[in-house]
Parts: structure tokens; C-alpha cells; sequence
């Protein structure tokens, strides 16, 4: 972890919330199916950050009674990147996620491009989670700075 501190990151660790803590990640990110977010936060401690996948408006409802720092919305698009036996939910679902998430950041995730960002932006998510885009040119830091050029960042 601290090979990302030079540079103000994060690390949040997908579905092992017991290699967060052991690593001293930032957080732990969790899914429907992975350890509920009420033990992976006992894992982690109050301070880290802990997110969870939710894929229609009953699961963001239950995130909210969940000890979470934000709600992920996805897929939003079709995404090759990872099988999430989900369809896509959507930019309808995107801005039906940030209006009952009371707040609560809402992070889009899943076949999101430098193209469809914006939109995302616009429908009410807090930030966007990029995989497939970022190394498809085969220029991951390229295409961070394009990111970040095109969202005024």
C-alpha cells in the first residue's frame, strides 16, 4: 500500500476483505455473493472504506441498512471484463440508484468508455469505475489522462 501513497490513492481490494486488512488496504469492495458487508467492515475496521455491488432498486434499498461507505451500480453497460451473470442496468438505473442512495456516494461500474463517462456522470453516479477502457489501447496511462482531460479533472 504504500506504493500508491506518493500519489494520494486508494487500494481497495475486490471481494477479500481478509487480505484488505491483512495488506492494510484503504478498503474492500464486496458483491451480493461475498461476505456481507456488515462482517467484511468488522474485518476492516470502522475507518476503511467499504463498498458493495447492487444491480436494481431493492439491493441499493438494502445497501443502505449495510455499514458502507458507498453503493456500486452495475453493470451499466455490457462489460467483458468480468462475468457478473447481471444484464445491463442502464443509465435509467444509474439515476434511480444515486436518488435512493440518499447521498450515499453511488460508484457506475461496468462498460463504462471515455464516450458514455460523461453521461453516467450526468445521470447521478459520484464517480465511475473503468477496467476494459483503460487497457484496450494498450496505453493505461493515456487513457487516464484523456479521462481525466475529458471530465475537467
Amino acid at each position: 500500500m504504500r506504493a500508491a501513497e506518493p500519489y494520494h490513492a486508494s487500494v481497495i481490494v475486490n471481494d477479500r476483505a481478509d487480505l484488505a486488512a491483512m495488506s492494510h488496504a484503504s478498503g474492500v469492495h464486496v458483491g451480493q455473493d461475498d461476505l456481507p458487508p456488515a462482517a467484511a467492515r468488522a474485518l476492516v475496521g470502522e475507518s476503511a472504506i467499504v463498498g458493495l455491488s447492487t444491480h436494481s432498486p431493492g439491493q441499493v434499498e438494502a445497501a443502505l441498512a449495510e455499514p458502507i461507505t458507498y453503493v456500486a451500480i452495475g453493470p451499466v453497460f455490457g462489460t467483458s471484463t468480468k462475468e457478473t451473470g447481471y444484464a445491463a442496468v442502464g443509465l435509467d438505473m444509474v439515476k434511480t440508484a444515486a436518488r435512493l442512495a440518499r447521498g450515499l456516494p453511488v460508484v457506475a461500474i461496468g462498460g463504462i468508455t471515455l464516450e458514455t463517462a460523461p453521461a453516467v456522470l450526468e445521470a447521478g453516479a459520484s464517480c465511475v469505475a473503468v477496467i476494459g477502457d483503460l487497457v484496450a489501447a494498450g496505453d493505461p496511462r493515456g487513457r487516464i489522462a484523456a479521462y481525466l482531460r475529458s471530465l475537467g479533472l
